[in-house]
């Protein structure tokens, strides 16, 4: 497993996929960086999200066995439609946060994602799918695409494979973004549209 340091060293992974496990009480998600041939590597952290629970929140392990946790997000306000999602280390320290945008997302998906050095805006990249998945309960494939708000240039993209699973491809093409707000920030994706 890929070594995910305790403290609030900033850390950058390219490219990733997470597939969602799903269990009767809780939600887990397997998080594997991508080998240089595209094909799937090492497991770089779970992710487990409590169902039902009063404040939204995912905490990432760096084992299966979740013996050491490593990152996590949670809401800064309970039951509030544009909750800030604040994204700490192991230590609880800040590596950043991200909130939907609530009426932009009425009819296409968005998210405000900031962390230290970056600042981008996320939407569903297709706005017939956005509006299709409002309508039928259907495991379609979606796409977000974040853009540093001042270049306009692409920081991530989380794509979702068609599936009965949840299965997505991260794409992290800027260096300034962390890897765990990146893996928070893909992981709330698949959390927060599931409402």
């Amino acid at each position: 497993m890929t070594h995910i340091p305790q403290g609030g060293a900033p850390q950058h992974l390219e490219r990733f996929f997470i597939k969602q496990r799903v269990t009767m009480m809780v939600n887990r998600f397997e998080i594997r960086e991508a080998n240089p041939d595209g094909s799937e590597g090492r497991v770089v952290a779970m992710a487990q999200q409590k169902r039902m629970a009063f404040k939204e929140q995912v905490t990432f392990y760096a084992d299966e066995a979740r013996t050491r946790a490593v990152f996590s997000f949670k809401a800064r306000q309970a039951l509030e439609l544009a909750a800030v999602y604040e994204v700490t280390d192991g230590s609880g320290q800040s590596v950043g946060w991200f909130k939907k945008d609530f009426g932009a997302s009425l009819l296409r998906s968005s998210f405000h994602l900031v962390g230290p050095a970056i600042e981008a805006y996320g939407q569903e990249r297709n706005r017939m799918v956005a509006i299709l998945r409002r309508f039928v309960d259907l495991p379609l494939a979606f796409h977000f695409d974040f853009t540093d708000k001042q270049s306009g240039a692409v920081v991530m993209s989380s794509e979702r494979q068609f599936s009965l699973r949840d299965r997505y491809t991260v794409t992290v093409p800027d260096h300034r973004l962390d890897f765990r707000l990146a893996a928070a920030m893909a992981v709330g994706l698949d959390v927060l549209l599931q409402r």
